[in-house]
């Protein structure tokens, strides 16, 4: 096969991986909300057009030329292919006298062979995995298509000095043939995905907390503390140019207040104000802590049920791993403190990273160090409905 048709391929298994991670959390969040749960199928799915999305953009568009005038002058392309079915007469000609077996091998025929293939995948993604009619995966296939070869045509619009692909309406009707086809095949072959439609018919159904639910609504909160810095440092620095200040060096105020501090008391502590006390991540995911009710009605029914919790528990329950993770996270960029101190406090902080990850599988219920210290009972919080309390034999 030849290496212009398999290189592309590499770029897009490595490529769609590493984009498939970058979007993986996001990816995760939405079908959380969307859906109520994972799933582990159509998060597969998400990877495999992860892959392909890149695949495609190095099958269609790269290399990337320089532009430089000199290479647009040797190697540049002043036209484009408009006559429909110019493929069959390319076919006829570099096939003729050969027999049935060469003529399947040559290049003419697989490059149309391959123009049909590669807009399949596209078919049976917006057909099965988003849901479309034919109609629409097939119009869409043409337009993504026409979209293609405009680019090339144009020079990816401009940035590159010239055409450095020959734009070809064949390859239009071959692209938007595969996408028909994908469209056809696609019930076959995702008979195994899951629809969008049944999964989001059972979003408020309640579900047992599991390990990785605990851990990935972690990740969130810990994401949200490395970005939530990101954009109040910028916008801080931002300020300061478009009011003719200069930009400050070691700024305790960008480095310590914004960096760390403000961004630990918004992730961490502020979830604790409201009524559920659940952080953005454990929302995200549905959960929410709940404490046993101690009142005069939780002793009349003889029964354990979960309420809201006081504002101290709430807090308590916040502060002790990510507020002091954030708390340990600032020490730790203090210049005025000893280096010892800045190290003590950036160790400290790992270990509480390590005990919160590890303690979620060794407490009973997935509850976590935090829960556990706290009094708290982790739960689904469709499982409690609005304005009600749960049963602890229920959650």
């Amino acid at each position: 096969m030849p290496q212009q048709w398999t290189w592309p391929a590499y770029v897009g298994v490595f490529g769609g991986a590493l984009l498939f991670a970058v979007f993986f959390l996001p990816i995760v969040l939405v079908q959380s909300r969307r859906y109520g749960r994972l799933s582990g199928r159509r998060l597969l799915v998400s990877a495999g057009l992860a892959v392909y999305g890149v695949a495609l953009v190095a099958y269609t568009l790269l290399p990337l030329p320089s532009g430089a005038a000199g290479w647009c002058a040797q190697h540049g392309i002043d036209a484009a292919q408009l006559r429909p079915l110019a493929f069959v007469d390319d076919i006829r000609r570099e096939t003729a006298g050969l027999g049935l077996s060469q003529t399947l091998r040559s290049r003419s025929v697989l490059q149309v062979v391959f123009n049909v293939l590669l807009f399949v995948p596209w078919g049976v993604a917006v057909r099965r995995f988003f849901d479309r009619g034919v109609l629409v995966t097939v119009v869409s296939g043409f337009a993504v298509s026409v979209l293609v070869e405009v680019t090339q045509y144009t020079g990816v619009f401009g940035l590159v000095g010239c055409s450095y692909r020959i734009a070809d309406v064949d390859d239009v009707l071959t692209n938007t043939l595969g996408a028909a086809v994908g469209a056809l095949v696609a019930p076959l072959v995702l008979v195994w995905l899951p629809r969008s439609a049944d999964l989001v018919r059972e979003r408020g159904r309640p579900r047992r907390v599991t390990v990785w639910r605990r851990w990935t609504g972690m990740a969130v909160d810990w994401f949200l503390f490395a970005a939530v810095p990101l954009v109040l440092v910028l916008t801080y620095r931002a300020g300061l140019l478009a009011f003719g200040h200069p930009l400050p060096d070691g700024d305790v105020l960008s480095d310590v207040i914004l960096g760390t501090a403000v961004p630990g008391l918004l992730v961490f502590v502020l979830p604790a104000f409201t009524r559920s006390g659940a952080s953005f991540g454990q929302r995200a995911l549905w959960l929410r802590p709940a404490w046993p009710e101690r009142g005069r009605s939780a002793r009349a029914s003889g029964r354990s049920r979960l309420g809201d919790g006081t504002l101290a528990q709430r807090l308590g329950r916040a502060c002790v791993t990510g507020g002091a993770y954030a708390a340990l996270s600032t020490v730790e960029v203090v210049d005025a403190l000893p280096d010892a101190a800045q190290d003590l406090a950036g160790t400290a902080s790992l270990l509480v990273l390590l005990v919160a990850f590890f303690g979620v599988p060794a407490t009973e219920g997935r509850r976590g160090v935090s829960f556990a210290l706290s009094g708290a009972t982790l739960v689904d919080s469709r499982a409690v409905a609005s304005g009600e309390r749960a049963d602890v034999r229920k959650v």
